[in-house]
């Protein structure tokens, strides 16, 4: 997932934000440090949607002056399974049940700081009635 961040310059460096995740924001003296910055903003304003039980709102395009951002694959898939549960109204327990796991590994999947191997999230996401996928680009 990646999103779209504007990048302001000021006198003492640079400003960031991102208009689809409004809790992230961030700065650095030059602009290889402001896009280090916006990457740690980012997913650190992930853990809001995740303590708070919301929905992560999906990337849109890019406008213009705009750099897209992206969030680690582990992350990204971790956000979408986030989304998966709360759209089907599916409870961390009820996800653990159609495991066939203990509630507290499905607390471990849905932490974003906790690893968790993709072999894992994908019987998640099939508990869920969905898969994953990736491509390469």
């Amino acid at each position: 997932m990646k999103y779209p961040a504007a990048f302001i310059r000021e006198d003492d460096g640079y400003t960031v934000s991102f208009r689809d995740i409004p809790e992230a924001i961030s700065q650095g003296d030059t602009y290889d440090e402001a896009v280090e910055m916006a990457e740690d903003a980012l997913l650190t304003a992930m853990d809001f949607y995740f303590e708070d039980n919301r929905s992560v709102p999906a990337p849109t395009p890019a406008q213009d002056g705009e750099v897209l951002i992206g969030l680690p694959l582990s992350a990204s898939a971790k956000v979408l399974l986030l989304n998966a549960l709360l759209e089907q109204h599916v409870s961390q327990t009820e996800l653990a049940k159609r495991m066939g796991i203990r509630p507290q590994q499905v607390t471990r999947i849905v932490n974003l700081e906790h690893t968790t191997k993709i072999d894992t999230l994908e019987q998640a996401f099939k508990a869920l009635g969905k898969s994953l996928d990736f491509t390469v680009a």
